[in-house]
């Protein structure tokens, strides 16, 4: 079984996040990249597919040089190889041209599985793997919370607010998970070591057939107009306990309309 699991590099979640005067995008430069932290449930149930019924686990990414690093860390943990897409062109790519550029490498390389994470922790869109989906023409199972691979056939848990619903869909097919769906690996020192040496092939949009104005900043659907920073945060009432205070607390919590 071959199986593609797309990954995506972040902001660390405890970073302050910012964004460029220039062009109002992420300001990737102003806070560590990191495995995005959704994806490395994705890569685990890749891992644990791949060990249970044989196969090849290609970690696949759309990002800038330094996105090289989150391959490796997906490398690191056991995947065998990986696809980095990356052009200058792709700077500002909203999730359509996104889409568009992970469906390009992804196509005609035979992936029985297409694995992806619920969402990026920077986007909060959860929409990228049914767009991939509807470009390569494959069924999309989403949200799993368990994944059951049989034969030619691939059946999921999909997370409901009532519990579950049983979903199941011919291969190939795109899935995504959720993080409740298993518990991922750290990886190891000889895992780390031998990531640096596995196979990772870099194509550009050229190499994928996209034009530049295909992607990127200018054909985004969506765009910032404006921002401003976060105002300071405002300094507390404080309470001096002179025989009083619980009253003087009362008070204020009853001026808040807390009680």
């Amino acid at each position: 079984m071959k199986i593609a699991v797309c990954v995506k590099q972040v902001p660390d979640t405890w970073a302050e996040k910012k964004l460029q005067a220039s062009d109002s995008t992420l300001d990737r430069e102003s806070a560590e990249g990191v495995l995005n932290e959704l994806d490395e449930y994705a890569v685990e149930e890749c891992l644990r597919i791949a060990e249970a019924s044989g196969g090849e686990v290609v970690v696949v990414s759309m990002g800038p040089e330094r996105a090289g690093e989150t391959i490796r860390k997906a490398l690191s943990m056991g995947a065998d190889a990986g696809i980095h897409v990356v052009d200058d062109a792709l700077h500002g790519s909203d999730a359509i041209a996104t889409s568009a550029a992970l469906a390009k490498a992804l196509e005609g390389r035979g992936f029985d599985l297409i694995v992806f994470g619920s969402e990026s922790t920077d986007a909060r869109m959860s929409v990228v793997p049914a767009m991939v989906a509807e470009r390569l023409g494959l069924p999309q199972v989403t949200f799993a919370q368990k994944v059951e691979v049989d034969g030619s056939s691939v059946r999921i848990e999909r997370q409901m607010d009532y519990g579950y619903d049983t979903v199941e869909a011919s291969l190939p097919a795109v899935v995504s998970v959720v993080e409740k769906i298993n518990e991922p690996r750290y990886p190891s020192f000889k895992g780390i070591m031998a990531a640096k040496k596995k196979p990772v092939e870099t194509l550009s949009i050229a190499d994928l057939g996209l034009e530049p104005s295909a992607v990127g900043l200018g054909a985004a659907w969506s765009v910032v107009d404006e921002f401003a920073a976060r105002p300071p945060k405002a300094a507390g009432t404080v309470v001096t306990d002179d025989g009083q205070g619980g009253v003087r607390i009362a008070d204020y919590l009853s001026e808040q309309k807390f009680i």
